[in-house]
């Protein structure tokens, strides 16, 4: 079976399902609206954000909180929340409060150094650094905002618990959007629903001016803005720019939303704006397993921090293959190369408990096989019992004996314990657009020279640089809060 066509048809909704889910996201079909004049109408803010995810309402409640209040977000969507709504591990910070409270030794330096590692040192250091520098601040900013963030692992690539997690376990993304929305709202910062952006406006010498929108009824809006912040996300579910940019991913499933169609990039790009490392495109090693697959929505993302708890990857044959908590590129090669790409993700009652996405959100999907036993879980998954056996025996062994593993992992080992035993089939799905608008450290867009273009910013996934030719688990939160409230503060500061 061809590989990439063996990770394509699968999807996590069907029929009604999907229709809910396409509506929710506001691209349900309806009925042919009347003809009628459509209007054109001309608004005036200090600034305009683009999109309504993490780093757009992270801006918006930093350049409010600065003084900078007559700002407006916009949307395209129904719901707010982008792809954040569905971040699962958590968020990478160095040098916390709560890495101090729990004896966590870290630093900014060792944060910045793995994150160039893991991105194959192809990302820009300066905005690495800068990043990482800020995290801890981030962390202390959210905490503020009531987004408390106390819950410590690790992902692949990081060598300490630096993994940011809610309280209790669960995904990040479940706390995060609706706490930044309740502080938006809270400052009656307004929100234009359903508002999609078509265009960047320039004074005609390079300058942006603002944003051109047209709302679902099809009526035109010119935002006039002293600044535009885009904050649009990514490209993962326009399969026309991933063909363009890495057709070997084109029948892949992806894990983004159906909103994340890369406007942003084109609008940037034809001010004038660099895009950098576009074919960087991640693919994330452990995206559910299931049939039907609906194009534009999103497929289930299984967080790593399920394998930072200590599940492990076995193949078809219950055999463990690779170094789980390596990185994520490294990790989905390795199960594109198993037989028939048939990969499961095995863990006991331990990390269940750990987790709490598994029994809130993998359950409800239908994605978990439970059991009592491995031999049990073996018959439920269709591998051989005393493989299996043999595997987990190997894996408690090195987790007890501090023998090497013969697999070189060295983080988020457990021995696993008699009695309930649990299953998850995955593979590898398109994630994250880790290139586009090139920026400083001011997320001022930059073009081609490296000049600034007055009046644009940009922040979270629609900027490149800072991520290079990987992504580790865990940072993206980081980039698009740090970066979200660090453009925030920075237009403040500049209209003011």
């Amino acid at each position: 079976m061809n590989q990439a066509h063996s990770v394509s048809r699968r999807s996590f909704v069907a029929g009604a399902g999907a229709m809910a889910l396409l509506g929710a996201f506001g691209l349900s079909g309806c009925s042919s609206l009347s003809e009628r004049p459509k209007k054109s109408t001309d608004l005036t803010y200090d600034a305009v954000i683009v999109g309504c995810g993490g780093a757009g309402m992270s801006a918006a409640i930093a350049a409010y909180d600065k003084g900078l209040t007559n700002i407006v977000i916009l949307e395209k969507m129904k719901v707010v929340g982008g792809n954040t709504n569905f971040s699962s591990s958590g968020m990478n910070a160095s040098q916390t409060k709560f890495q101090e409270e729990q004896g966590i030794q870290d630093s900014n330096d060792l944060f910045a150094q793995e994150t160039l590692v893991g991105g194959h040192n192809t990302g820009n250091p300066e905005l690495v650094h800068y990043m990482c520098d800020h995290s801890a601040g981030t962390i202390d900013w959210l905490d503020s905002l009531g987004i408390t963030l106390n819950n410590l692992t690790t992902t692949g690539g990081m060598s300490v618990k630096r993994c940011h997690r809610p309280t209790d376990g669960s995904a990040v993304g479940a706390t995060l959007v609706p706490g930044l929305y309740k502080q938006v709202k809270e400052r009656n910062i307004p929100i234009k629903m359903r508002m999609d952006v078509k265009e960047i406006l320039t004074d005609g010498n390079g300058t942006v001016t603002g944003v051109r929108a047209e709302d679902y009824l099809g009526d035109s809006y010119n935002y006039h803005a002293k600044a535009v912040v885009l904050a649009s996300g990514g490209l993962g579910s326009n399969k026309e720019l991933i063909t363009k940019y890495r057709p070997d991913l084109a029948s892949f499933t992806s894990t983004n939303q159906p909103g994340a169609t890369g406007d942003g990039y084109l609008m940037a790009e034809a001010v004038g704006a660099e895009l950098l490392q576009m074919d960087q495109i991640q693919i994330h090693p452990t995206v559910g397993y299931v049939e039907n697959v609906t194009d534009g929505m999103p497929a289930p993302l299984i967080g790593e921090t399920v394998r930072g708890t200590g599940a492990i990857l076995v193949n078809k044959n219950g055999e463990r293959f690779y170094d789980e908590m390596s990185t994520r590129d490294k990790v989905s090669a390795a199960e594109l190369a198993q037989p028939d790409v048939i990969v499961w993700e095995v863990f006991d009652q331990q990390v269940y408990d750990a987790n709490k996405a598994i029994r809130t959100t993998y359950e409800k999907k239908g994605l978990v096989k439970d059991a009592t036993s491995l031999d049990d879980l073996a018959g439920k998954i269709g591998v051989d019992a005393a493989t299996l056996r043999a595997t987990v025996d190997t894996y408690n062994a090195v987790t007890t004996s501090g023998a090497a593993d013969p697999f070189g992992r060295t983080k988020g080992m457990i021995a696993f314990k008699d009695g309930n035993f649990y299953a998850i089939r995955v593979n590898p799905g398109i994630h994250h657009e880790m290139g586009g608008v090139r920026i400083n450290v001011n997320n001022e867009a930059l073009d081609s020279d490296g000049n600034v273009i007055p009046g644009l910013y940009a922040a979270g996934e629609v900027t490149g640089g800072i991520h290079g030719n990987n992504r580790i688990g865990g940072n993206a939160v980081c980039d698009i809060t740090t970066f979200g409230r660090n453009v925030g503060e920075r237009i403040a500061d500049s209209l003011q």
